[in-house]
Formats: structure tokens, sequence, C-alpha cells
């Protein structure tokens, strides 16, 4: 092989290589689950990191029922068995969190949470 020919297959295995590390990177930056919980001030913990002053720790169960612990932080402390949605990424944890009713809650997420 001459010159032209190794370089340019240097070229197309780094061309790859980036755009491999760059689809992974994007795929957990924007790939988002979704989690419901239901909020316990008991489980609340008082810090101090800037803006935010709470972190919660609590039992969360995806649309199938399936039951994760979850740990993200607040401003302030959440109503008392108030429902939530929470969007997880891979990468950042919970990325964004919204109050929800109960009965915008799938069913299994239902029967594992009371009302």
């Amino acid at each position: 092989m001459n010159m032209k020919g190794k370089i340019f297959v240097l070229c197309a295995a780094v061309i790859i290589v980036i755009g491999g590390a760059a689809g992974i990177f994007y795929g957990f930056e924007n790939y988002s689950k979704i989690y419901y919980t239901q909020i316990d001030n008991t489980q609340v913990t008082k810090i101090n990191d800037d803006d935010m002053k709470y972190e919660y720790s609590l039992s969360s169960y995806d649309e199938k029922g399936k039951e994760k612990q979850i740990r993200f932080k607040t401003s302030r402390e959440l109503r008392e068995d108030a429902f939530l949605s929470l969007e997880v990424r891979a990468m950042l944890g919970v990325h964004k969190w919204k109050e929800v009713q109960f009965d915008e809650l799938p069913e299994k997420v239902q029967d594992k949470l009371k009302q």
C-alpha cells in the first residue's frame, strides 16, 4: 500500500472512531426513561449544594412496575404524598420531574403506590 492509501485508511479510521464515540455519547445524553414515585418527606435530606437544598432517595417504578431506588435534588421540599414523573437520563440521573395526578400513572405503578 502506498503512502496515500495509508493516510486515507488512517483518516477513515479516525473518522469512524470519532463518529462512533459521538453517537454513543449522543445516545446516552438523549436516552430517557420515565419513572414514577410518590413523595415521602421522611426520605429527604437537607444539603448545602448551591441552589439545591434537598436530596430525595425514593422507591420509583417504571411503566411495567419494576422498582428502582432513585436519588434526586431539589431547591425546595416537595409536597407530601405528591406523585411525580421523573425523566431519568443514563449519564445525568434525574433530568427533570413534574407532578402528576394518580390517574395519570400507569396501571402497574398505581398498584405499587397508594392514593
